[in-house]
């Protein structure tokens, strides 16, 4: 079972060695497909350096939103399964281990377990969960696997979203009639924000994001749970900054993101 490990970076220098050494080391067969978006710094040095000692890497360049990126490694892919993950984020040994245990046990999509590690009152924060028929459609794409097939079928990523492009997917996916299965043992460990300018401007766009899924998909509030909102950790004062940011992010997307899906 060939899969193909898709990754879209720009300027990840301090972080895409950690990210290689962690995925030469997952278990055969794979191949890793990165898309670079014309990084400035040193990362693409470094990848053709991981590419030319161990082999069984592609690197390709394009622009684009992370969604074109990831669509544009998913055509240059091989495998007949593909797994997404970021350039600032680390694999555990028995990552693509699990991810492949879990195809062969029927899922049609697979998402691991994504542990944040950095900055402690950033680390304790969750994503706000959207459960849409019953299925928690926020599983993020720096630990998501799909079947190709059904991810060509059902038009890969949305490459309008500027966030949010893995919750469209997977609600289309759902939509599909796709087989979710969460594997908890599938772990990769993402850094959180070094500084709380980079924390809030995440916010603020994560916040944009999911107002463009109400501007696609309609009103989304009936599918939150009110109740995983006001966690302690969400009270802190790291998510309240985080709530506000990412509020001004969505009423950004309503008044100046363009009244209607695609505009």
């Amino acid at each position: 079972m060939l899969i193909s490990i898709v990754i879209t970076v720009k300027n990840e220098e301090d972080n895409i060695s950690d990210l290689l050494d962690s995925l030469i080391i997952q278990e055969k067969p794979y191949e890793i497909v990165i898309v670079d978006a014309y990084s400035e710094d040193s990362t693409v040095e470094i990848i053709k350096k991981y590419a030319k000692k161990y082999g069984g890497i592609k690197l390709y360049q394009m622009e684009g939103s992370r969604g074109a990126g990831r669509n544009y490694g998913v055509e240059k892919s091989s495998g007949e399964y593909v797994a997404f993950i970021d350039g600032d984020v680390v694999a555990s040994e028995q990552w693509l281990a699990e991810i492949r245990k879990s195809f062969r046990e029927g899922a049609d999509v697979v998402a691991g377990k994504t542990i944040q590690v950095g900055y402690k009152p950033f680390e304790k924060l969750e994503r706000v969960e959207l459960f849409y028929k019953g299925i928690d459609v926020t599983y993020p794409s720096c630990n998501l696997a799909y079947r190709k097939k059904l991810f060509v079928e059902i038009g890969g990523f949305d490459e309008w979203f500027i966030t949010a492009e893995d919750i469209d997917l997977n609600i289309r996916a759902v939509d599909r009639g796709a087989k979710f299965v969460y594997n908890p043992n599938a772990i990769v460990y993402h850094r959180t924000r070094n500084s709380w300018i980079s924390f809030i401007k995440q916010a603020f766009w994560n916040g944009y994001g999911r107002k463009q899924l109400t501007l696609k998909h309609g009103k989304m509030w009936k599918y939150y749970k009110p109740q995983r909102m006001f966690t302690p950790y969400h009270l802190s004062f790291a998510g309240i900054v985080r709530f506000a940011a990412a509020f001004m992010g969505y009423l950004a997307c309503k008044f100046f993101g363009g009244k209607s899906y695609g505009s």
